[in-house]
């Protein structure tokens, strides 16, 4: 591991200041990072030290209906606030399929946003990445790549973005806000990932010192509390990331969704919000017909980088079966196999 400077900041103003020196990064859990920098694949220079800062562990609902999510409210936390669990099962979902309790009782709301990807080139110091080492090249692309991504990648990289929480977050039109040397700003979650491009080092559209303080969700996201899911594909029910997922959240009144939110994971080089699969269902009634075709709209641009054709096929599975659950109607209870395909839909813990 590379030798770093710990620094222990006492606000947030002071950790953004700590961070404007060159080579450093925010440190809150850790989960992801000091694996990384173990590995050698992530190398600061001085590590600033976010988990006692005061007012980011809040989960606040506004006079207005909007939910605000602090950066450092941990996954386990959130997942179990029965409040938000009910007015956004699928975003409580989600965070239930990720990683092992033990993980989810440490990492927080804004690590999971900033997590790198599991591709193996890139966690393998020895092989070619773009996204670690720009200019390097890309040895996944004709490599071992069948976990790769089939929308949004280039040239230059193929590799997906890992999280679970980032979908249906993306579906419900999620807001960042980050703080910088400059004052706060707010960037849709959508919007806050870069597609990889010809410099896939840059992730985010974060800027150097800048960090997560918090995530917020509109009050309208709400709305889709009664017909809202995350399915998640992975080669094993337990503690394995998605080879593809998906979120979908309707608004149905008198036998015909008048709106429809749908993302995908698993599959793409960022969480991916499918308007185009949204626009096949405004309108329609549910049914088999209207979800399939929305699942034709959701992959229409698709292609394969490598090995990975299957997750085509199997991602507009996945949107079909994602779109008929959420019809059905949130369960009133958790699933015991939240996001499976194999779950029942009674389980141990309450939405409410």
């Amino acid at each position: 591991m590379n030798l770093f400077e710990y620094v222990r900041p006492a606000s947030i103003a002071e950790a953004v200041a700590a961070a404007g020196e060159p080579g450093s990064a925010y440190l809150g859990a850790g989960t992801n990072l000091l694996d990384l920098m173990k590995g050698g694949v992530s190398r600061p220079s001085r590590l600033i030290d976010l988990t006692h800062l005061p007012d980011l562990g809040r989960i606040e609902t506004s006079p207005d209906g909007s939910t605000r999510i602090g950066a450092l409210v941990k996954n386990s936390a959130l997942a179990h606030d029965p409040d938000f669990a009910k007015r956004f099962p699928a975003v409580a979902e989600a965070l239930l399929s990720g990683a092992s309790a033990q993980l989810r009782n440490a990492a927080t709301v804004g690590g999971n946003l900033m997590q790198r990807t599991r591709c193996s080139y890139f966690a393998d110091t020895a092989s070619a990445c773009n996204r670690r080492e720009p200019g390097s090249g890309c040895d996944a692309i004709g490599g071992e790549n069948r976990s790769h991504a089939v929308l949004g990648w280039s040239d230059h990289c193929i590799a997906v973005h890992p999280s679970d929480f980032c979908v249906p977050l993306a579906a419900l039109g999620a807001i960042v806000e980050i703080e910088g040397a400059d004052g706060r700003r707010k960037v849709p979650l959508t919007d806050f990932h870069r597609l990889p491009g010809d410099t896939p080092e840059k992730e985010t559209v974060l800027e150097a010192g800048e960090m997560i303080v918090a995530v917020s969700l509109p009050a309208e996201a709400a709305a889709f509390a009664g017909h809202q899911r995350y399915l998640k594909v992975r080669e094993r029910t337990s503690y394995a990331f998605a080879l593809a997922s998906a979120a979908a959240a309707l608004r149905i009144e008198n036998g015909t969704i008048l709106e429809a939110r749908i993302a995908l994971g698993g599959v793409a080089t960022k969480p991916w919000r499918s308007q185009a699969a949204e626009a096949v269902l405004t309108g329609a009634a549910p049914g088999r017909e209207a979800f399939e075709k929305a699942a034709e709209a959701a992959f229409a641009e698709a292609r394969p980088s490598g090995d990975n054709a299957y997750k085509i096929e199997l991602g507009k599975r996945v949107v079909a079966r994602v779109l008929a659950m959420a019809a059905a109607g949130t369960p009133e209870r958790m699933p015991a196999l939240p996001a499976s395909p194999f779950a029942s839909e009674t389980g141990a813990k309450a939405h409410v």
